[in-house]
């Protein structure tokens, strides 16, 4: 594994303990509803945060350098792809399918701004992120599996 790809992983894997620890802290919130979100503690709170700042981290990662890296060294031409060619690739190995990825993307901008008028939706998302934070961490784990078979 080059040395690029192996440092972006080396840093998915800090968001990914802080995920697995605040999932596991979260817990006895979760799930979220209306009532729920208007009387979380600071802390309770600043957990969601973490969850939110971390989920979009590794994100943002995973679509900006980890897909293209890992794609560079099976043997794949990235040079000049749009971002969806890159992700249409990433679907045909199996790591992530698109809808997946797109539903990420629209909870995770939902989540980077507060409505307000919408704690329903909210709380919706926040618990979309909860259920499915494990799937992002499994990108990450399909991604390593494939290195490490070369």
């Amino acid at each position: 594994m080059e040395g690029r790809l192996r440092a972006y992983l080396q840093e998915a894997q800090i968001h990914i303990e802080r995920l697995k620890d605040v999932l596991e802290r979260m817990k006895p919130i979760y799930p979220l509803d209306k009532n729920k979100l208007e009387t979380l503690t600071s802390i309770e709170m600043d957990m969601l945060d973490t969850l939110a700042f971390r989920f979009s981290k590794l994100q943002d990662l995973l679509g900006a350098k980890i897909f293209r890296e890992f794609l560079n060294e099976t043997g794949f031409i990235t040079e000049g792809k749009t971002f969806w060619e890159i992700l249409r690739e990433i679907e045909k190995e199996g790591i992530i399918d698109i809808d997946t990825w797109s539903d990420f993307r629209k909870v995770r901008n939902f989540i980077a701004h507060d409505y307000p008028n919408e704690i329903d939706e909210k709380a919706e998302a926040i618990n979309y992120l909860i259920e499915k934070t494990p799937i992002l961490i499994e990108v990450v784990e399909r991604i390593e599996n494939k290195i490490n078979r070369f």
